[in-house]
């Protein structure tokens, strides 16, 4: 199999088990919008607009309504910039952790469910593909 068939079978895969776990979230769950910026700057840390939106390859404009509607519902705050104080930086609250923590649990009870009807073998390649997979997310291609 050449990489180009390799890389569409695993593109197939990604985009079938990402559809069913976006299907396992429960009714009053963050829209995806909201928790793509969520989990950013609980990975990463605090950030300002616009590291935020090239983190997620969008522009800050696409994101003003999310970043306020998150800030509105207390989910984070925004604080002016230590270095420039005209630039503001957005961090997780509290409850904004919470509320990312429970979207990921249900879905993390959906697919440990799922890896139940699994070989420990065939977990534990599941478990380095997840790795691999990471570092390939990773990469930076020229171009």
């Amino acid at each position: 199999m050449d990489h180009l068939s390799s890389a569409a079978r695993i593109r197939g895969g990604i985009v079938r088990l990402n559809r069913r776990l976006r299907q396992e979230r429960g009714a009053g769950s963050l829209p995806p919008a909201q928790l793509e910026v969520l989990g950013h700057l609980h990975r990463q840390g605090s950030a300002t607009p616009g590291e935020v939106a090239a983190a997620l390859r969008q522009r800050p404009q696409s994101l003003t309504r999310v970043f306020a509607e998150l800030e509105a519902d207390g989910l984070v705050a925004r604080e002016a910039g230590t270095v420039d104080r005209r630039r503001s930086v957005l961090s997780v609250t509290a409850p904004g952790r919470l509320a990312l923590e429970r979207d990921m649990a249900e879905r993390d009870a959906w697919l440990a469910r799922a890896l139940a009807s699994l070989s420990p073998t065939e977990r534990g390649v599941l478990e380095l593909a997840a790795e691999l997979m990471e570092r390939v997310a990773d990469t930076e291609t020229p171009g």
